[in-house]
């Protein structure tokens, strides 16, 4: 049977071992409905066992030295060459996505594991406060049993924007893949419970009311790490409120992108703000949403990502002429429709590109062509809401204060970019942004220093993932205060 016709199966993974179960859901293609595998469904007390086991390792896990733990995160990779284009296959297959962003996905998972390895030695370090009045010292010691819960867009780069330093930190570590495409994050997460200790890694699927509540509110969960919509955000926040379990959220955005007047627009420019707008047929936390431009350079913005459009073409993401792909949920096409059907009633002009595959039949998948909403008003949907599809308002401005003005009036807080001839000018302008990351003539994940903390501001989350911040925040920080000898106190006093 072919790869692409073949169905996928994946277990539970819990206390290191591989767990069926009587039930399980259907996995499905975007592109046409076709099922591409079936996941484990899990119960209550599945999720149950697989905090049971993640508490039960902690202590033993926590107890290595950091170079014991990192060495074994980095050894638990060393299998994934040998299923990569089947993992791959697959991702593309229930995600939606080309398979050239599918094979990106896997090797940034990878990638930030060693990321993470270069920083994980800081958490060995101490700090001393000498005497007097105390001879103090400040530690960062692991928080116990953390969960990570993520997204279906780039499912196992957002996984390892936490994954390996939650567990380098030592924690252990129990994972709900996102139930839209689960298969690919099992098939790869069961090389590393197979060669990490039992238990310190678990991944339950199935429902999120019959996990999530276990796996976010039981009180052994002494953290959550959640990437997802803000009401979803809104949600873990309450289930782990009666326990106050602390929580990492990044959440939705609402991007601007400012176009200063000294920005050459020539067709490389306008290629890169074209891929920061639709990658991943424009279903990116962090990518490119509302573009504003100066009123005189309008036109050749316009004319720019119109032609970049046109060269789209529409189908499955393992054909290999496809370059966009259809979205992953009929619920968020409906969503983008209606934003647009409203900008519609107000008159204002939407550009439509792009081509269909001639194998594809849109009405099948959750497919729509990009699109470019020209000079939409400020309230419009289009330009409030986080569209996460493929379409762009963009809009002209006459002075850079009404540009900054107009990007910060927004509820989201995450990413914005700035895009300037001039370094200085830019960050000038960049200074006045609202938001957790500026880029510079580029934006969304091409654009992210993986060694910085990523986050946003307002809405869009709290707290940071990656880079030196990201390891420290699945830390509790513990002081220990030895009293300085009465003497010396009083010496010290005297001064």
């Amino acid at each position: 049977m072919a790869l692409s016709e073949a169905t996928v199966h994946t277990p539970l993974l819990i206390g290191g071992e591989e767990r069926e179960t009587i039930g399980s859901f259907a996995v499905s293609d975007p592109h046409d409905g076709s099922v591409v595998g079936r996941a484990a469904a899990a119960t209550e007390q599945d999720a149950l066992d697989a905090v049971a086991a993640a508490q039960a390792a902690w202590p033993a896990w926590r107890a290595l030295s950091v170079a014991e733990r990192v060495d074994a995160c980095l050894r638990s990779l060393a299998e994934l060459d040998g299923d990569f284009d089947e993992r791959a296959a697959t991702l593309s297959r229930e995600n939606g996505k080309i398979r050239f962003e599918a094979e990106i996905d896997l090797h940034v998972f990878v990638g930030r594991f060693h990321e993470a390895a270069k920083f994980a030695p800081e958490l060995e370090r101490s700090e001393h406060v000498p005497a007097p009045p105390f001879s103090t010292t400040i530690e960062h010691v692991s928080q116990g049993v953390v969960t990570i819960i993520y997204p279906f867009n780039w499912p196992l780069a957002i996984l390892a924007a936490s994954l390996p330093h939650a567990l380098m930190a030592g924690n252990t570590v129990v994972v709900k893949p996102p139930p839209t495409t689960p298969l690919s994050s099992v098939l790869t997460l069961r090389h590393l419970v197979r060669a990490l200790p039992a238990g310190v890694l678990n991944v339950v699927t199935g429902a999120d009311p019959v996990v999530g509540p276990v796996v976010v509110g039981d009180p052994r969960i002494r953290h959550v790490c959640f990437t997802g919509s803000v009401s979803g955000g809104g949600r873990i926040m309450q289930m782990a409120a009666p326990q106050l379990t602390t929580v990492t959220l990044e959440l939705g955005g609402n991007d601007p992108a400012v176009v200063l007047d000294d920005c050459t627009l020539d067709e490389t420019t306008l290629a890169r703000i074209a891929a920061a707008t639709w990658m991943t047929t424009g279903q990116v936390c962090m990518a490119l949403k509302r573009l504003y431009v100066p009123r005189r350079r309008y036109d050749v913005v316009v004319d720019g990502l119109r032609s970049w459009l046109d060269g789209q073409r529409l189908g499955p993401g393992l054909d290999s002429r496809t370059t966009m792909g259809p979205l992953n949920m009929k619920r968020q096409q409906s969503f983008v429709e209606n934003l647009l059907t409203e900008s519609r009633s107000r008159d204002t002009e939407i550009i439509e590109g792009g081509e269909y595959l001639e194998s594809v039949d849109p009405s099948a998948g959750n497919y729509m062509l990009p699109s470019i909403v020209l000079s939409p008003a400020a309230d419009e949907p289009v330009v409030v809401e986080e569209q996460f599809g493929p379409t762009l308002p963009v809009i002209p401005y006459d002075s850079e204060d009404e540009a900054v003005r107009l990007a910060n009036d927004t509820w989201a807080g995450l990413c914005s970019s700035v895009w300037s001839d001039d370094d200085e000018h830019a960050m000038r302008v960049g200074r006045q942004l609202r938001s957790g990351v500026t880029f510079f003539n580029n934006h969304n994940a091409t654009a992210v220093d993986e060694r910085t903390p990523f986050g946003g501001f307002n809405q869009s989350g709290i707290g940071r993932e990656l880079g030196r911040e990201g390891l420290f925040g699945f830390t509790e920080t513990h002081v220990l205060a030895v009293p300085a000898p009465a003497a010396e106190s009083e010496d010290g006093a005297a001064r």
